[in-house]
């Protein structure tokens, strides 16, 4: 490792350090030798906890997983050969079958890693076909996981689940699906186990393998189901927009998102309806249109991100004559920027040093649109009964990735065990 200061970042820093330091940082590029001589699956010898009761041994574990980075500060559960075995129900891929290299580290993501990191943070064996899918479209070339692991800004991966599985494996799409939710604990284990394979395989530790500043939503990134029974007649899921799927599909759409901004979208009840609907929309385009150099990274074939929005206020517009096509078509042209503000708020130069030709050409436009079409704008019926808010989660994406989720051969059984752990599953009352 070769250090330098961090004040060559600033503009107009003073340079001195890295000239005096140049064959340094060359001999780190040109010489450096791998730990690794061998590529392939290593099987290490088994971790052996000894302590006085399982609860004293359960604390020693978690201080231990500290002590290696192998935690993210939260207890986590033993991944003994017993739970992974459980987990390991999920799939019927071999367990050393390769999923992909994880950067920066290039640690090697198997089956059996995603399961030690879906038993780590508390998932269930019916997750696990979720959590496969999730790990290949991350790995997807195009999603350029190397760079969002290790970036200083604060992304975070979002996953959304269409078809049946997200009701049969309790994952939310209702209220509170980007929170906590004892009745749809899915998501949480989902997204938590995503972030331990970013970290214990990818190298993605705060300071050393990313750079990201603030860290937003590190432990549990953002695993939800759209609302597909809360979709307007005509209105495609989004597995269908995006993927090319059919509806009915179990399917994961994955991009990169870097913030969130919850919008307040109602009236204050004075407005005739088709009023408060226009209204609500152009507050949203005002959201979108901020000056964000992440929206060049997915402008030519990504997406500048996702808006979640409740079936109550989907059902609405659509009962005023708004399908998707026309709500995103009416987004992305209230959030595009008068070439005039690219210019003074610095866009413009972001724009030109993009790694696609496509969007330095862009730079020309006026106005400079947040996307090439509106259709890569994400719209996602999600959410409670309520017509209060959107959620708008700002995209850092040069592509939107995804595909089937394959289920194994035992998967009803599997479901039927979660019934008896869990209680029943589905819509249903609690006090």
């Amino acid at each position: 490792m070769v250090t330098f200061p961090i004040d060559p970042f600033l503009v107009g820093s003073d340079l001195t350090p890295i000239r005096e330091n140049f064959d340094g940082f060359l001999d780190g590029l040109m010489k450096w030798e791998a730990r690794a001589r061998e590529t392939g699956v290593q099987d290490p010898p088994r971790m052996q906890i000894e302590a006085n009761g399982f609860e004293a041994a359960l604390d020693k574990m978690n201080r231990q997983f500290l002590i290696n980075t192998w935690g993210d500060g939260l207890p986590l559960n033993a991944p003994t050969d017993d739970r992974v075995e459980w987990v390991l129900k999920g799939t019927d891929l071999p367990r050393d079958q390769v999923i992909g290299k994880v950067m920066p580290r290039g640690g090697i993501a198997t089956v059996e890693t995603i399961a030690v990191s879906l038993a780590m943070a508390g998932g269930r064996p019916e997750y696990l076909p979720v959590m496969l899918a999730s790990v290949e479209a991350i790995l997807d070339p195009g999603m350029e996981h190397d760079k969002f692991q290790a970036t200083s800004g604060s992304t975070f991966p979002v996953v959304i689940v269409n078809g049946p599985i997200a009701q049969q494996i309790r994952l939310n799409s209702g209220f509170g699906l980007l929170g906590p939710d004892p009745q749809h604990p899915a998501g949480a284990s989902i997204g938590r186990a995503l972030r331990l394979i970013l970290q214990n395989v990818g190298g993605a530790l705060p300071g050393v393998g990313t750079m990201a500043m603030f860290g937003g939503m590190r432990y549990t990134n953002a695993v939800f189901a759209e609302d597909e029974d809360g979709l307007p007649e005509g209105w495609d899921p989004v597995c269908t927009d995006h993927l090319g799927l059919p509806r009915g599909s179990n399917a994961v759409t994955v991009y990169v998102a870097t913030g969130a901004s919850n919008i307040m979208r109602r009236g204050v009840g004075k407005e005739e309806p088709e009023e408060e609907g226009v209204q609500s929309l152009r507050r949203v385009g005002q959201y979108l249109r901020s000056p964000s150099p992440h929206y060049t990274h997915g402008w030519a074939n990504g997406s500048p991100g996702a808006l979640l929005m409740s079936r109550v206020v989907a059902k609405q517009l659509s009962g005023l004559g708004w399908d998707k096509a026309k709500i995103k078509q009416f987004l992305w042209e209230r959030s595009s920027t008068p070439a005039a503000e690219i210019r003074e708020n610095g866009m413009k130069q972001w724009i030109e040093q993009a790694a696609d030709a496509e969007t330095v050409a862009s730079s020309g436009m006026d106005p400079w649109p947040i996307s090439r079409t509106p259709e890569q704008i994400i719209l996602c019926v999600a959410g409670g009964h309520h017509p209060t808010h959107n959620f708008w989660m700002q995209g850092n994406a040069p592509k939107v990735a995804g595909g089937e989720i394959k289920l194994p051969g035992g998967f009803d059984a599997l479901l039927a065990e979660a019934d008896e752990d869990l209680g029943s599953g589905g819509e249903y009352c609690t006090i």
